[in-house]
């Protein structure tokens, strides 16, 4: 597996999938919801409409994940997992880590090769980036440990909006900026 942590936009990242840290609602809300939404056009919301009118009447708990297509994004998929909002007393670093685990699950299960998270929790949620890099970064690895040998997916981008979460992002993973990300501004 190959792990890559870029400052940027989700919504640009050259994947298979993207994850979405979704509104529990499935229909778009703050933050990394609302730009993936955005950009991915009128077609994630009928899909996400779809599946509120029959799979997911209530929508979507936090820590599980599905996936849609992708609409006008350069990804073939969004997989949506909604966050833990501690702001409202869901304060389970499980849960979080199974936003992160259940998302490599889906996207394995899609055949998919590439995936890209943001920082799930790290926004308008209330979580800590270092509480949300360090509880991704031991997720996403042992998630690796047991499913090396079956899954499709072996690139992974974690994807920071501000230094602060890159920071917490590039100390949790072990992956300090390399000289060409410093000169261009990576």
């Amino acid at each position: 597996m190959h792990i890559d942590i870029v400052r940027g936009n989700i919504t640009e990242q050259k994947v298979d999938a993207i994850v979405n840290a979704a509104n529990p609602s499935l229909l778009g809300g703050g933050g990394v919801d609302d730009a993936i939404h955005a950009a991915a056009g009128p077609a994630l919301l009928a899909e996400c409409r779809k599946l509120r009118a029959t799979t997911h009447p209530d929508g979507l708990a936090s820590g599980l994940a599905l996936a849609t297509g992708a609409g006008d994004l350069p990804a073939r998929w969004v997989i949506h997992s909604p966050g833990p909002n501690r702001h409202v007393g869901q304060t389970n670093p499980k849960t979080l880590a199974k936003c992160f685990t259940n998302s490599l699950y889906v996207a394995s299960r899609l055949g998919a090769t590439s995936i890209a998270f943001p920082a799930i929790g790290a926004g308008s949620y209330g979580w800590d980036p270092e509480d949300v890099a360090s509880i991704a970064s031991h997720a996403i690895s042992e998630w690796f440990e047991m499913y090396s040998h079956s899954t499709s997916i072996h690139r992974v981008v974690l994807v920071a909006y501000n230094d602060k979460v890159e920071a917490a992002l590039r100390k949790a993973f072990d992956t300090p900026r390399s000289e060409s990300q410093l000169v261009h501004g990576a």
